[in-house]
């Protein structure tokens, strides 16, 4: 007799969500601040992370992101290209500020940046590829919250959550748990509920897999038109009038006008049987002698 299956509750859900995304799989090197988060150690040398400590960092984090009251003031940002699109994404829905890219230097620091703006939280993706804002946001005492793998420095990091932070589906699932976890304390998502959003919408996308399902989604237009549908000629002389292609033929005569005389009109010979008009004589004008010479 079959046992039936429990409901999962929403912590193994998500921790068995993360390990079908491979966050647990760590890198060959271990810093020594991230050995309190690895779990073991695979034969091939792979740190294995423990997902029950990404699962609690996940909440801590959550609760901070929260307990700022304008969302506007946080800034999520992600240089690496696996972590642009779910940035962009948790930007949207939780209302927080992105920087998808390369970092200006001074934007945390320089007052005469257009881009210069001073957050409140400070959310990235990789240690080690975003170092720059890290250094700015320890001057601008701004706190920081950063994915970290197990050979990542936590150098001026306050707060790191353990888990892959190299893998597209690896960051695009941490950033739906988090995104989640924060609507749900929020109170945007009543508790019991799941969230709409599908996690897929997280992930990094190939230029080639966007511009195919472009493609696809495009219907296929012809490259004439059909003209074999188009009425026949007997259909087409019905349709127009005689009377339309009939050419239009002056009446004969001459045209008098109310300054002509009837012999300078032309008559029906044409112009070459037509009289001259005749010019008055015109007087030569005076010689005038001006300053009296002969």
């Amino acid at each position: 007799m079959a046992t039936a299956q429990r409901n999962l509750t929403t912590r193994e859900a998500d921790i068995r969500m993360m390990m079908a995304a491979e966050v647990h799989l760590g890198t060959k090197n271990c810093d020594f601040q991230m050995e309190r988060y690895v779990f073991k150690r695979r034969n091939d040398g792979i740190y294995i992370i423990n997902l029950g400590k990404t699962w609690e960092k996940l909440q801590l984090a959550a609760r901070i992101i929260v307990a700022i009251e304008n969302p506007q003031d946080i800034i999520v940002q992600s240089a690496r290209p696996y972590g642009q699109r779910a940035v962009l994404k948790f930007a949207q829905y939780t209302g927080a500020h992105a920087i998808a890219g390369r970092h200006t230097p001074g934007t945390f620091t320089n007052q005469l940046q257009t881009s210069f703006s001073e957050p409140r939280l400070l959310i990235l993706t990789d240690p080690r590829t975003d170092h720059q804002p890290i250094k700015e946001a320890a001057l601008s005492n701004i706190p920081t919250i950063a994915f970290c793998d197990t050979d990542s420095p936590m150098r001026y990091v306050d707060i790191g959550i353990p888990a892959n932070n190299k893998g597209k589906h690896s960051i695009g699932c941490l950033f739906w748990l988090l995104g989640r976890m924060v609507l749900q304390m929020r109170g945007l998502i009543p508790p019991g509920h799941k969230w709409d959003i599908m996690v897929d919408l997280f992930f990094y996308r190939e230029p080639e897999e966007a511009k195919e399902q472009q493609e696809e989604e495009v219907q296929a237009l012809p490259d004439h038109t059909d003209y074999s549908a188009v009425a026949g000629g007997a259909e087409w002389s019905s349709q127009i009038p005689d009377a339309q292609w009939a050419p239009e033929i002056p009446a004969a005569g001459a045209v008098v006008a109310s300054g002509w005389t009837a012999e300078e009109a032309v008559g029906r010979e044409g112009w070459d049987t037509a009289a001259a008009p005749t010019m008055a004589a015109v007087a030569p004008p005076p010689v005038v002698n001006p300053g009296g010479w002969e």
